[in-house]
């Protein structure tokens, strides 16, 4: 294998979910990098792994960190794994690829699951544009803060939440982004007790007050985005518009631009004919 560091996606729950090309590059890598070593152990030794293990995150210290360069300059490969799902992706590994990246060090994804992606999928709300916040500040005040920077986002939001906090966010959303939103919840994903739940705000705060099972294990929560407003379409959009629609029906000339900018055809269509 070509030396350099390899971003290896392992499973978030199902080891089904392991791709064949990731376990390929774990057994030939000279070296693994993982979050944390005793979570990953049983995970290797399942697929009959025994690349030697390193414990890296972005607080290791520099000895960890001068290990992975001597594997990688004396021609070696090194492996990084986090302890579910996709590295970096609210994961460790951003130190450590940046610095690859300095250091001139091939760069190599292998990617597979990822927690936040596999509940869009199954979420029914718009994937065209999508943001994705991580988790939100554990604080009550910095949370809901945050939360009315996004009051106004017309992309669908994407978060991670501890179980703990689940119930209070659910409500801070609530209270800030509206009762009736569309929200999801989707829980430990792709193993036995996986839940997907979708409702508007009010209701899905309601049926997790009511089940405490809601507020167990890993969980991603998406909110549909907010309405778009007139006040949304730019002028480098609006001059977009009429340049189309003299050459397309108005209808048509809409469909695109909200296709390119993820905007409400009808929005667009009513500017259209309102000049």
């Amino acid at each position: 294998m070509d030396s350099g560091l390899y971003v290896v996606a392992t499973p978030i729950g199902n080891l089904g979910d392991m791709v064949p090309r990731a376990v390929e590059v774990l057994q030939a890598a000279d070296l693994v990098a993982a979050e944390d070593t005793r979570h990953s152990a049983p995970l290797l030794k399942h697929f009959g792994i025994d690349t030697p293990m390193l414990a890296y995150h972005d607080h290791s210290d520099q000895r960890a960190l001068s290990r992975i360069e001597q594997c990688i300059e004396s021609g070696g490969s090194v492996a990084l794994i986090s302890d579910a799902g996709t590295p970096l992706i609210s994961d460790p590994g951003y130190r450590l690829v940046r610095h690859a990246h300095e250091q001139g060090w091939a760069v190599v994804p292998v990617p597979g699951a990822s927690a936040a992606i596999a509940a869009l999928s199954v979420a029914g709300l718009p994937t065209d544009r999508f943001l994705f916040e991580g988790f939100l500040p554990a604080r009550a005040a910095g949370r809901q803060a945050r939360l009315e920077e996004l009051a106004t986002e017309t992309a669908t939001l994407v978060f991670y939440e501890a179980p703990h906090r689940v119930l209070d966010t659910l409500g801070d959303m609530r209270d800030l982004l509206g009762e009736q939103r569309v929200a999801v919840l989707a829980r430990e994903l792709t193993k036995t007790f996986e839940t997907l739940l979708r409702a508007p705000l009010a209701e899905l705060v309601a049926r997790v007050e009511a089940d405490s099972n809601q507020s167990r294990g890993e969980i991603v929560l998406l909110v549909e985005g907010a309405e778009t407003r007139s006040g949304d379409i730019t002028p480098e959009i609006a001059r977009m518009l009429e340049l189309l629609s003299e050459t397309l029906p108005p209808r048509q000339a809409a469909g695109l631009v909200a296709d390119a900018f993820g905007l409400r055809k009808k929005l667009l269509y009513e500017h259209l004919i309102s000049r």
